[in-house]
């Protein structure tokens, strides 16, 4: 039996973890593999990953994947300030961040805005089924007006839309994906993976425990019944030559990324242009209306400074630095200090 390889020669079974412990069907186990697959397919060697996370049932999510990675399970919340902490230290990792909607939307919201601000270079997936899985399925701060789980009145508070929110921020890249669209989430992760700023992909993850009764806005039935895919989507790494990629016979739209691969937008709804950020929240409030969801990249805008180029790091990690590089002389630290004396 012929064992496949990827561009570094490495087999698939280099890039998966340990057994899940989650329910039996849950999303947040089809997202983990689909993580395996991108970062395989993507050629990204498992040492140079680190995966992040804070508490939930999301956050346990590493453990099932990438098991030859960096890892760091932080405090519930906290994930984002750990993260950012980290790639200031070695830029040149390839962070993938995994995060919840409690995660996320709740204590975390916070740490979520300022990750988002300073463009910090991270890969960031919310795994959200609009409930808290871990203590009893609780509404979270991201489920629908209206949207009702099993044994339990509808809700009534207003959500949260993180991607409407990361929109408003400055987000370089925004999209949104179903656990259950394997090629749409397959080609906008690696996508994600070949960007460079922060990019949030806000996962509906359906919880078959507490909520995937069809009057559950999130439940997989519901969700597969109401999605608005705003296109197709095709990747195509830099090490695969486009002329080599057959072309569709639809209209379509080639998205250059950072590392020279290609996300290739067939088009299938409305024609929705990614770089339109009123476009992008029109298609959110409409799609809440009318209560469905808005599937695919929602906005792209890789012009804006990451946080390293903000704070001119220097190219060599700061983690790869001597400590003679590290330390200041002491005329230059007199210097320095003369200069706060001013």
């Amino acid at each position: 039996m012929t064992i496949k390889l990827n561009i570094l020669e490495l087999p698939k079974s280099d890039y998966q973890g340990g057994p899940s412990s989650l329910c039996p069907g849950c999303g947040h186990d089809q997202i983990s593999s689909v993580i395996i697959n991108a970062a395989w397919e993507n050629g990204i060697a498992p040492e140079n990953i680190a995966k992040m996370s804070g508490i939930g049932c999301s956050s346990k999510t590493p453990a099932y994947f990438l098991g030859k990675s960096h890892g760091f399970n932080t405090l519930h919340g906290r994930m984002p300030s750990v993260t950012t902490g980290a790639n200031v230290t070695n830029k040149d990792m390839q962070f993938i961040a995994v995060s919840g909607d409690g995660d996320t939307a709740s204590i975390g919201i916070g740490q979520f805005v300022h990750a988002i601000r300073r463009n910090l270079n991270m890969v960031y997936i919310i795994e959200n089924n609009g409930v808290y899985g871990l203590t009893k399925g609780q509404y979270s701060a991201t489920v629908e007006v209206g949207s009702a789980k099993r044994k339990a009145e509808p809700n009534e508070q207003v959500p949260i839309d993180l991607c409407a929110m990361a929109i408003n921020l400055g987000c370089t890249f925004v999209a949104r994906s179903f656990s259950g669209a394997k090629k749409q989430l397959t080609s906008l992760i690696r996508a994600a993976m070949s960007h460079r700023g922060t990019a949030v992909i806000d996962v509906i993850s359906p919880c078959v425990t507490f909520a995937n009764n069809d009057e559950f806005f999130r439940s997989y039935g519901y969700v597969k019944d109401n999605d608005m895919e705003l296109h197709a989507y095709d990747y195509i790494p830099h090490f695969t030559p486009l002329e080599e990629v057959e072309i569709p016979e639809g209209e379509f739209q080639d998205i250059s990324l950072f590392d020279g691969s290609t996300l290739r937008l067939e088009t299938v709804e409305s024609g929705h242009d990614t770089s339109d950020a009123v476009a992008a929240l029109s298609q959110i409030h409409r799609a809440e209306q009318e209560k469905r969801h808005v599937t695919g990249l929602l906005y792209y805008n890789p012009g804006l400074k990451t946080l390293d180029e903000w704070l001119e790091l220097s190219e060599t990690p700061l983690a790869n630095l001597s400590e003679e590089q590290m330390r200041p002389s002491e005329a230059d630290l007199a210097a320095l200090l003369a200069e706060f004396r001013e």
